[in-house]
Formats: structure tokens, sequence, C-alpha cells
């Protein structure tokens, strides 16, 4: 799908979708698997119509497993009702861990979503790291970084936790389309980073620890998805766009460490994510984020579909 918007539509019903199919899969894979043990033993069965053949099995086995209890395709024998009494305990289970199942994913899901609707107002649409830093900047220091920062480590941990467990959340989208966990992971690397390198006025140490899990997430998901890591095509941040980024946080008053060793640990810092967050990037098609705002852009929350309100 060349056109982004039909793609993100698309996508945006893929996850849910997705799993639906996976738990119908494991449903058919059930009834089919026993509906052959009952064909390959010849379990003796009572039918009203006396048919015989494959179907009466598999038509056996689907009310069994569903415990609808109707009677007109019964198991005669030990073995086969014990195959009937297994699958229908089996069903039992099923239903039992799609209730389960569902409703953690779900809360999953909301938790991961709520700080990725926060980070709106916080460093713009899309997040950037430029513009984070600026919005938490008062003219005299930092507001509220380092706990922003502390916020965003058990995020980190949460994502890591939960996609580890239930890999298909990684398919769910954000509600708007120029958001996504993959950004808002990339903006939280890319700020932190920037702190290790050196911003005055912020202390180092929590970005140091949001960064490792952080990294640590990216990380692990990539492993799950089986996504290569390797460098992006582009450079996300060429020495012309360091040089504006830092007289961009110079204009309002940020001052970002210069010279070539701290151009060496930014470096280095890049290379221990980018690589991994590009891979994802691609394999769920999900856009990376730009270190700074190109152009002036409006935020989620100034647009509707009745309009745009001013910045504030």
């Amino acid at each position: 799908m060349r056109k982004r918007a039909r793609r993100e539509v698309f996508l945006s019903f893929y996850g849910p979708i997705s799993l639906v199919f996976l738990l119908s899969v494991w449903a058919a894979g059930i009834i089919l698997g026993f509906a052959l043990l009952h064909e390959s033993l010849n379990t003796p069965i009572r039918v009203e119509n006396g048919s015989t053949g494959f179907l009466p099995y598999l038509y056996l086995s689907g009310s069994t497993f569903f415990t609808l209890g109707l009677g007109d395709v019964a198991a005669k024998g030990g073995v086969g009702r014990g195959l009937v009494i297994l699958q229908g305990g089996l069903g039992i289970g099923f239903l039992a861990i799609v209730i389960g199942y569902l409703p953690v994913l779900y809360q999953a899901f909301s938790r991961r979503e709520l700080n990725i609707s926060l980070l709106d107002a916080r460093a713009g649409s899309p997040s950037t790291a430029a513009e984070l830093l600026v919005r938490h900047f008062d003219g005299d220091g930092f507001v509220e970084l380092s706990a922003f920062l502390r916020d965003w480590e058990r995020w980190a941990a949460e994502l890591l936790e939960s996609h580890l467990s239930y890999p298909v959340l990684a398919y769910y989208r954000s509600q708007h389309s120029n958001q996504s966990w993959v950004s808002a992971l990339t903006t939280v690397l890319d700020v932190s980073a920037l702190v290790m390198v050196g911003v005055e006025g912020v202390p180092e140490y929590q970005a140091r620890l949001t960064f490792a899990i952080a990294r640590h997430a990216v990380v692990d998901i990539a492993h799950v998805f089986n996504t290569t890591p390797h460098e992006p095509h582009e450079d996300r941040l060429p020495p012309t766009e360091l040089v504006r980024l830092q007289n961009n946080l110079a204009s309002h008053g940020i001052l970002l460490q210069s010279g070539s060793t701290a151009e060496e640990k930014l470096r280095t810092l890049r290379h221990m994510y980018e690589p991994y967050v590009h891979a994802l990037s691609a394999y769920l098609l999900m856009p990376l984020p730009e270190w700074q705002i190109g152009s002036e852009s409006a935020d989620n929350w100034q647009t509707s579909a009745w309009g745009r309100v001013s910045h504030v």
C-alpha cells in the first residue's frame, strides 16, 4: 500500500484481528487434532443418520470442544469417551484462557498508550528530543526533567515485560498516525543520550538509568521479532544537523556540550540503540522521530476535525 493513510488504517486493524485469528487457530487446531485422534483410533460412535467417515468425527470434536452436549453424535467405548472428557476439559480451559488473556492484554496496551498520550504536550507531535528539552526548560532551569525520565524508566521496564510476554502488543498502534511506541522509545533514548553527553543543569544519573532500561527493552524486543539490527540508510543526526540542534537549543538558553569528545560520545551512545530501533521501525512500519522539529507543526491536542487552536 503506497498511500500512507490507507496503510495506517489497515495496520490499525491488524493487531486486534491477528489476535482473533490466533485464538481461532488454537481452537481449530484442537478440534482438528481430536478429530484425527478419533479417526486414527477408529473410535466407535453413535450417529443418528448413520453416516460414516471423517466428518462425523470432526462434528463430534467440535461439539465436545464447545461443550454443546447435543448428543446427536456420541462416542462409544472407553478410549473414545476418555478423549471426549479430555477435550471437554480443554474446551473449558480454553474459554478460561481467553477470558483471562484479553483483559490482561488490553490493560498492558492501555498503560503503554497512557504515557505516549502524555508525551504529546511534553515533546510535540511527533515527539522530538530537542522539543522535549525545550518544553521542560523555563528559562532558569529544567522543570521536572529528572522526574520525567524516572517515569519513562518505569514505562520502558513495563514495555519490556509486556511485549516479551505478549509480542502481539507490538502490532497494536497508537490512536494517532504520528505517534507510536517505537517513536516514543526512540525519543526517550535520544533525550537520555543528550543528557549523558552533557546538558547544563541536568544531572546525568537518572538519564543513565533510563537509557539502560530503554536500550535493554529495544534490544530484547528486536530479538523477539528476529529483526537484525542494521544502520539506517540515512544518518538521523549528520554533523550539519547536530550543529543546527546545538544552535536551536542555545537559542532557548539550553547549553549542549560540544567538541570532538562530546560528539564521539554521542555517536557511541547512538550506535548502541539506533540499529535496533531502525530495524523495528522497518519491520513494524512505524517511522522514527527526528531529533528536532523541522518546521512549525501543531500538537495533536491543538487540532481537531473542526479546526486548529492557537498555541497557548
